[in-house]
């Protein structure tokens, strides 16, 4: 069969979808909505913005699957819409789509059914908050409830930052209405995983697992962002640690979703925190996304070597337990390049230079461009691209991607330096 895709979103995660599904011969067309300037090389893209117009468009062009990449279009219930005009979506239910949209349901979600968390509370009472914080001992972690974009986590270094920080958050000063309710969690001290189960409502499968840099600056300093960079698969996560995410993390949560009326049909991404207890690994869940991670994607679609087709269609018709998901034995390596003034605030937009380079060493993945009157990309985001480097050790890979970053300028570029550093 012919496919027509759509594809949701605008960042890197959905060009890199679309480029991997570009190079499938059964896809005829792609379509992105909004898309990005450089997703048209890819495909076409939409002013359908609203749920109907989208609808509209699906069925003039005669759209045969749609794949949503966000995690805002999810929790408004997109997919369900969608799926009440009978049009094939990847994509969890906005039910399900909480265990994102709102962090507090997420933990009391995974307390009640007993997955390894953080110590926490979630409240809206100042009286309620300021005594969990007195037991804790510091850093603190405090966390906005709603959807901030991957900003809305804070390391507080006391207790009086941390309540000051909470407060912020309940006066709608720091994340508006996604930080009118707040959740309080012991910090653990560790390392951290991102883990990706595409599932189908019954079973799952699951990919490499990679690590994501979250700091702007080199050296994991700065502030937190949406993700300066990423690789996978990483020596981090062996059989046995992946074993234990699988059966005491991924499984249980799955089946309660189930159990209560919302099975969980896309990919469930797990923010996984990996705690030293007398010589094991011992896994934590921080947080659940309900959607593939940006910059991890972008490492992920290239290592694939299931056809991504094939994935999200397994997904669709619940037959995910008889696919063989197969990684290529590469390594990936991202790099996030950033514009002058992110993530403070926006920049001015910049022209794009990019020479030809080898493309044995890897790719570019585009994120926040557009576009100028004679079609040149320009840097009008706060993520602008990914260099993707790919080799057969991590080190090369590293290097591959800073080797393709030589050949792009722009006004006020910034990367980090170190991605990959704790493999390496």
């Amino acid at each position: 069969m012919q496919e027509h895709i759509l594809i949701i979103g605008n960042g890197g995660r959905e060009y890199a979808m679309g480029l991997a599904l570009s190079q499938d011969k059964r896809v005829q067309k792609l379509y992105f909505a909004p898309g990005n300037g450089a997703t048209t090389r890819l495909g076409v893209n939409l002013l359908a913005k609203t749920p109907q117009e989208i609808v509209d468009s699906i069925q003039k062009l005669g759209i045969t699957l749609v794949i949503i990449g966000p995690e805002a279009p999810l929790s408004e219930g997109l997919s369900d819409f969608l799926r009440a005009h009978h049009i094939r979506v990847f994509g969890p239910s906005k039910q399900a789509a909480q265990l994102e949209s709102s962090k507090a349901f997420m933990k009391d979600f995974v307390a009640k059914i007993q997955v390894p968390t953080a110590r926490y509370i979630q409240s809206d009472d100042r009286h309620l908050i300021e005594s969990f914080i007195d037991t804790l001992t510091p850093p603190i972690v405090v966390k906005a409830d709603g959807l901030c974009a991957g900003k809305g986590v804070i390391i507080a270094q006391s207790h009086q930052e941390a309540k000051e920080t909470a407060y912020k958050m309940l006066e709608g000063e720091s994340f508006g209405d996604a930080g009118k309710r707040v959740v309080i969690e012991e910090f653990l001290e560790g390392y951290e995983l991102s883990v990706f189960a595409v599932c189908d409502g019954e079973d799952f499968v699951m990919l490499s697992a990679c690590q994501d840099h979250k700091r702007l600056l080199s050296g994991d300093k700065g502030p937190n962002t949406g993700g300066m960079g990423a690789y996978t698969p990483t020596p981090l996560c062996d059989e046995n640690l992946m074993q234990k995410i699988k059966t005491r993390i991924i499984s249980p949560t799955l089946k309660a979703l189930k159990e209560q009326g919302m099975p969980f049909e896309g990919v469930l991404f797990g923010g996984i925190m990996v705690v030293e207890k007398n010589g094991e690994k011992e896994p934590y869940l921080l947080e659940y996304n309900v959607r593939f991670g940006d910059p991890e994607c972008e490492v992920l679609m290239p290592l694939l070597q299931t056809p991504l087709l094939d994935v999200v269609t397994a997904t669709l018709d619940r037959t995910i337990k008889n696919l063989t998901l197969k990684m290529s034995e590469n390594y990936a390596v991202a790099v996030v390049v950033a514009s002058k003034d992110y993530p403070y605030r926006s920049s001015a937009p910049a022209l794009i230079r990019i020479d030809d380079f080898d493309t044995t060493l890897g790719h570019l993945v585009f994120a926040g461009v557009g576009n100028d009157e004679k079609g040149n990309l320009l840097a009008n985001g706060g993520r602008v691209l990914l260099a993707v480097g790919i080799a057969s050790s991590i080190k090369q890979a590293r290097d591959n991607a800073y080797k393709i970053l030589q050949n792009v300028e722009f006004e006020g570029m910034q990367f980090r330096d170190d991605i990959a550093f704790r493999a390496l």
